[in-house]
């Protein structure tokens, strides 16, 4: 019982950081999804997540039945919270190319990728899915913890484009909800209620779609968990009905699972939380999201920041600090902002995310560290309220993900 609840409250922590570096103001109202009512009936325990009230877990289940359950079967996890919006116009790319790093106008047709906002510093604003759909536009889930951030960059690029005569015009889905389907009978569960052949849907590829009779859906084949998954934008008045037909899936036993379960899996995929992982004072190079910085665009510098990120891709001493994975010896677990110290006793680090790993029963965390102390394998310990925890560097993500892959050619 004690390793359950040093787990169910770790994620928690993680979560409460992220709100506040987040941008979420305090003072105001909690939002709340059109799936909240239906939370509550389900017995999910709510507490403030980015300006929402948003569900850690449910009844009795604790947060790491929910995470094994989630990495054998199928969860639902509402991300409504999400700030879902769109791009039209014929000047769409060059838009959303003036804020991102990543190769918007490379996309094949209902194609998206994971991209960064960056600031002039080459901070991370933001991280967001950008997809070229099928139906002419840009769709683009952020963070909800950012929106703040996030609608007056958008909304100050689009007055610019227009002040030039360019045709580009920016809509905030705010009539929509966004659940995430997690877990490796996704498909078994899903493809019975749907009109289009998830089998031919791969990884961060979109598609409309009608699910449980609704119509004017959206499957998106991603996720936040490291497992096959779909992310499912659909008419908020018609939420709690789609959610209701999943969870009666004949097809395999599908549950709710909460904010809890959701961190504790996405670190073991070793994602990053945006206000744990990264912020702006991060650049990709020092957060290991280098791979999101697109060739054309690093050839052409000509996103936010490529200044300041070319410098650090050129000259690696100008790197200050990098984003690495532990695991840590048996005992607390490693938490957001503990002192990583060298065998010299000199701090050369802090760790921003950390749990004991349910599918690894290991603890792992993540963590930034200064000069050559990012090398897999250097030990490092880590100092866990008044003891040092011993740790090494270890390549990441620490759990291999089970993405759903088109077929190479």
């Amino acid at each position: 019982m004690i390793a359950i609840r040093r787990i169910n409250i770790v994620p928690i922590r993680s979560i409460a950081t992220c709100v506040k570096r987040c941008g979420s103001k305090t003072g105001e109202p909690e939002r709340k999804t059109a799936l909240y009512d239906f939370h509550i009936s389900q017995q999910g325990k709510m507490a403030p997540f980015a300006g929402y009230l948003m569900p850690i877990q449910y009844g009795n289940v604790s947060i790491t039945q929910s995470h094994s359950h989630t990495r054998k079967h199928v969860s639902i996890f509402d991300v409504s919270h999400m700030l879902q919006s769109e791009v039209h116009g014929k000047d769409r790319l060059e838009f959303m190319e003036s804020l991102v790093t990543g190769d918007i106008k490379g996309l094949s047709e209902g194609q998206g990728t994971l991209t960064l906002f960056t600031n002039p510093q080459g901070g991370i604003i933001d991280d967001l899915i950008v997809t070229k759909t099928l139906e002419n536009h840009l769709y683009v889930v952020s963070n909800a913890g950012c929106r703040d951030k996030d609608l007056p960059l958008m909304r100050t690029a689009e007055t610019l484009l227009k002040s030039q005569g360019k045709d580009v015009t920016l809509v905030t889905k705010d009539d929509s909800s966004l659940i995430a389907l997690q877990g490796p009978a996704m498909q078994k569960v899903l493809q019975p209620l749907v009109n289009v052949d998830l089998s031919k849907l791969y990884f961060m590829n979109s598609v409309t779609a009608t699910v449980a009779g609704v119509e004017g859906c959206r499957i998106t084949r991603c996720g936040y968990t490291g497992e096959d998954g779909v992310e499912i934008s659909m008419p908020s008045k018609r939420a709690v009905e789609i959610v209701e037909t999943l969870l009666s899936s004949k097809a395999d036993t599908v549950l709710l699972a909460g904010l809890g379960a959701r961190d504790s899996l996405r670190l073991e995929a070793g994602l990053c939380l945006y206000g744990n992982d990264m912020d702006e004072k991060t650049t990709p190079v020092e957060a290991a999201l280098g791979w999101l910085l697109a060739k054309r665009r690093k050839e052409a510098q000509d996103f936010p920041g490529a200044k300041a990120i070319m410098e650090q891709i050129q000259d690696k001493t100008k790197i200050r600090q990098r984003r690495v994975g532990f695991v840590a010896a048996s005992g607390p677990p490693p938490r957001h902002g503990m002192e990583i110290l060298a065998s010299d006793g000199s701090r050369v680090g802090t760790i921003t995310s950390g749990v004991p790993s349910p599918s690894l029963s290991k603890n792992i965390a993540m963590g930034y560290v200064q000069g050559d102390n990012h090398k897999v394998g250097t030990k490092l310990n880590i100092k866990v309220r008044n003891s040092l925890v011993s740790a090494e560097v270890v390549k990441m993500p620490f759990l291999k993900g089970k993405y759903y892959l088109a077929p190479k050619n």
